[in-house]
């Protein structure tokens, strides 16, 4: 048996299960036999995105966890990283030209 911790977290709520699983356990059965999914509802430990110590491992159901590893359970993103970077440019470039034409009129 090895030892290996899950984690899960909210804004408000956080939760980490330690677990004693066999060799040869993987990154998704290991998240499934955290049984967070109780605590969290809602929570699709099956479909959800997982990673160890911050890193997305891309084959959950392949990984094996080894002794030690923090397996993370990640929720689902609120909004496209990407959309808001190209919004938040759009914002600062229309503020960059009212200020100009603020000076230009003065």
């Amino acid at each position: 048996m090895i030892s290996i911790e899950v984690a899960y977290a909210l804004a408000d709520k956080q939760k980490i299960v330690s677990l004693q699983v066999p060799e040869g356990t993987t990154v998704r059965q290991a998240a499934l036999l955290s049984q967070l999914d109780l605590d969290f509802p809602g929570l699709n430990l099956a479909e959800s995105r997982l990673g160890i110590f911050s890193k997305v491992v891309s084959k959950p159901d392949e990984q094996l966890v080894a002794d030690g590893d923090r397996v993370e359970i990640y929720r689902p993103l609120i909004a496209d990283p990407k959309e808001v970077r190209k919004q938040r440019a759009a914002k600062a470039k229309a503020l960059a030209i009212a200020k100009e034409q603020k000076v230009k009129s003065n």
